[in-house]
């Protein structure tokens, strides 16, 4: 829901607000952190791994946005901004191979959000506002993607069979 919330925004729908970053602080930040430590209690390595590292993601998104606000640090520039999503894009890429064990969803999900990652860092290095634009369509898909995932999740679990199908394992 944070990354469709955020890429209404880089579509150009409205403006970057409180309600993006709430959504990003407790959402995205602290709900996937909380995810990513039950992950790591059925000792799920890559659930763990996913988890914790996009809820930090989040976080650390947020507090980019706002600290220079509060008096904590400079404002990042459009070419810093370039290599902190660039290399979230790698990383990114690096989970999708993991992916590649677990169902089509989450192979969609992931190659979808390493595509963002690289299209938002181009935009950021170019201040091409159309890439940025195509971003947020893009973003869209992706945050699409992973809600459509994870209610298949709970609805195929709380029924005990196929509600939604996720493609077969890799």
């Amino acid at each position: 829901m944070t990354t469709v919330l955020l890429n209404f925004h880089n579509a150009g729908l409205f403006p970057l607000s409180t309600m993006i970053m709430g959504m990003g602080v407790f959402v995205g930040g602290l709900a996937q952190v909380i995810a990513g430590i039950m992950e790591f209690r059925k000792n799920n390595t890559f659930g763990m791994t996913a988890f914790c590292a996009y809820g930090f993601f989040w976080l650390s998104l947020v507090a980019v946005w706002t600290f220079p606000n509060l008096g904590i640090g400079d404002a990042a520039s459009s070419f810093s901004m370039g290599f902190y999503l660039l290399i979230w894009g790698l990383f990114t890429t690096g989970m999708f191979f993991g992916t590649l064990k677990i169902t089509r969803v989450h192979q969609v999900v992931f190659a979808t959000l390493a595509v963002l990652f690289y299209l938002l860092a181009i935009a950021d290095f170019t201040g091409n506002a159309a890439v940025r634009m195509i971003a947020g369509v893009e973003g869209i898909v992706c945050g699409l993607s992973a809600f459509y995932g994870a209610i298949a999740i709970v609805l195929n679990g709380q029924f005990g069979r196929t509600v939604l199908p996720m493609g077969s394992r890799g």
